[in-house]
């Protein structure tokens, strides 16, 4: 397994100044009646309350970074309810930077298509990422974009041999493979705690799970060959450290840890 690798996960939620935009509801109606509208409408005609990817506001943008240094755990929060752009360009930014290997859990069906729509939106640049030969050759032959490439690799979509049918959820894998899994809530439970003013809990909701994605990329390198017995051993044993150092400062990784143990 070379370095470096960037394990990512985003939460997001509804867009509704976009929806109320694209909907052309009236200013005196509150985010609120305007989103129970649209929630209502897509009830009766047997639709899921789930906005598009294009109307998914990202607010928090979890990594696992590693490289020859270590291991770090970061964070981009949009924590004034304005600074959506300015999340998503770090983000780009750092993998101008790095050029990781680029992990995620899905990130082909959800969170870059978000990230994308997003990125339009606001102007976002990202030159490397977006390169597929023209700029670098090396590019032509493994780049970010292309589903079947492992510069950015989608494990949940491999593992399920690009069959939708096959796909498993993370949670289940991390508990199958012995890690602590999903801790505090769920995807489906972020708006409502978005609402509820509890964005540091969205913050390590998400952290949790991009270490879980971590350690079953690990696993899948032990598998694979990337990583020997012993090799992955100290990778799990430099994960434990890493958040023993972090959870004093950080409840999430203590309870975390009491779940691994």
């Amino acid at each position: 397994m070379s370095w470096p690798v960037l394990v990512f996960d985003i939460e997001s939620i509804p867009d509704i100044a976009g929806l109320r935009a694209l909907r052309g509801d009236p200013q005196e109606s509150t985010d609120a009646q305007v989103y129970a509208r649209w929630v209502e409408e897509r009830k009766e005609k047997g639709q899921g309350d789930f906005m598009p990817h294009y109307l998914q506001r990202v607010l928090v943008i979890s990594c696992v970074f590693r490289n020859a240094e270590g291991l770090r755990v970061h964070s981009f929060v949009d924590r004034d309810n304005a600074s959506e752009a300015k999340v998503i360009q770090t983000f780009f930014n750092t993998l101008e930077k790095h050029v990781p290997q680029l992990v995620s859990w899905n990130g082909g069906g959800f969170d870059l298509p978000v990230l994308h729509y997003r990125g339009l939106r606001h102007g976002v640049v990202a030159d490397k990422y977006w390169d597929m030969g023209d700029d670098d050759r090396e590019f032509k032959w493994n780049n970010y974009i292309s589903r079947y490439h492992m510069r950015h690799l989608d494990l949940m979509d491999l593992l399920a041999m690009y069959q939708p049918r096959a796909n498993a959820p993370l949670d289940a894998m991390a508990k199958l493979c012995g890690f602590p899994g999903k801790l505090g809530m769920d995807g489906s439970q972020v708006y409502s705690a978005f609402l509820d003013g509890k964005l540091e809990e969205i913050r390590r909701y998400c952290e949790t799970d991009v270490m879980n994605t971590y350690l079953v990329y690990c696993r899948f390198q032990k598998m694979r060959g990337g990583l020997t017995e012993a090799e992955y051993d100290q990778e799990v044993a430099l994960v434990k450290e890493s958040l023993g150092n972090l959870a004093p400062t950080e409840p999430h990784w203590q309870e975390y840890l009491a779940a691994w143990r």
